[in-house]
């Protein structure tokens, strides 16, 4: 059940991306010829299909894929460029561009939206409740006690562990500190030291801390108005994105090692366990990955969406298009370096499976 959870999951992302690209094909006039979820890589023909309008829709056996055949654009068959009017490649640079954001954007705006469903059915958050306090730390010295719940700092509310901690980081001097003790609330001022801490990504940080650790309690976020709402599905969008950005930033670096990359098997694992927990996790982890396969699109790699945008991009500045060879040669050597980097992802995720 899991599994078909999974798959599930992937075929509403990857139909929502190629339906991002779709609409904006249809917006400036060109034709769509074919609509696929799947990829006609080892099986060229679909299972099913079904043509409706000017466009065939198409389900194909290999999963885990989707593509938007617009009239004129084959990547490997150059002879298929037409001029037509209702082609891609008739038109203008900027507009191709537009036509290749639009498949990224879909995935932006699924993730808002779905941090938006979450809203209403219940956002789950890790409360800002103490379970532990370090020995001679801000905290102790300053009278915290266990399972205390910080309700405000400075005076202003906080609810969320997440809350707390960015009001901490971003302090100076020192703070009042409200919590809730026993059913009471009481004012304590604390003092943060500059520790050493380590992000997410591993690397090691100074910043301002005072000496606890979560309870592991957990809240439902309740809003009271539509653009609580809305902020939090936005926030939630932005964080979600620069997290991308920054991990693969950070993977460039050498910051993150390779063997620490997960691919597909990883995803469906994920999406499995996050499926049992319950619908909001689910949610949450779908917009994480439609965030992913949005930014990732972006890489200026020639079989993705930044690939031709670059093209498309050389085009605007040089006043030419590339020359057919080099597009040709450039664009197997992005599917090359796709697919190896798949089989990479695929051999780090089994090997982490035969470890436990």
């Amino acid at each position: 059940m899991g599994i078909l959870t999974s798959l599930l999951v992937l075929s509403v992302l990857i139909i929502f991306h190629e339906w991002g690209h779709f609409l904006a094909a249809r917006f400036f006039g060109v034709k769509v010829e074919e609509f696929g979820l799947g990829m006609p890589i080892i099986f060229t023909k679909p299972l099913l299909k079904k043509k409706m309008g000017a466009t065939t829709y198409s389900f194909y056996p290999m999963l885990l894929g989707g593509f938007v055949r617009m009239k004129g654009q084959d990547d490997f068959d150059l002879s298929k460029k037409s001029d037509d009017p209702d082609s891609y490649q008739s038109k203008k640079p900027w507009q191709k561009i537009i036509i290749l954001l639009a498949g990224p954007f879909a995935n932006i705006l699924l993730a808002f939206l779905l941090y938006l469903a979450i809203t209403f059915l219940g956002a789950e958050e890790l409360a800002p409740s103490i379970g532990a306090i370090g020995k001679d730390s801000p905290a102790q010295q300053a009278g915290l006690h266990l399972k205390d719940r910080i309700v405000a700092i400075n005076h202003h509310p906080i609810y969320t562990w997440d809350e707390m901690g960015k009001a901490i980081e971003h302090s100076e001097g020192s703070l009042l500190i409200t919590v809730l003790r026993d059913g009471k609330k009481v004012e304590l001022r604390v003092t943060p030291h500059i520790a050493a801490s380590k992000s997410i990504f591993g690397e090691k940080i100074q910043k301002r801390l005072i000496g606890i650790a979560p309870l592991g309690e957990f809240i439902t976020r309740k809003f009271d108005s539509v653009s609580q709402h809305l902020k939090y599905a936005y926030d939630k969008t932005v964080w979600a994105t620069q997290l991308i950005v920054r991990s693969v930033q950070k993977l460039v670096e050498g910051v993150v090692p390779a063997k620490d990359m997960g691919g597909i098997v990883s995803i469906v694992d994920v999406t499995s366990k996050a499926s049992a927990v319950g619908i909001t996790t689910l949610f949450a982890l779908m917009a994480l990955i439609s965030v992913n396969l949005g930014v990732l699109n972006l890489l200026p790699i020639p079989a993705l969406d930044g690939g031709h945008i670059m093209f498309n991009l050389y085009e605007i500045i040089t006043g030419r298009a590339p020359s057919e060879k080099v597009f040709y040669y450039m664009t197997v050597g992005g599917w090359v370096l796709l697919l190896s980097l798949m089989a990479f992802t695929t051999y780090n995720d089994i090997l982490r499976m035969t470890k436990g």
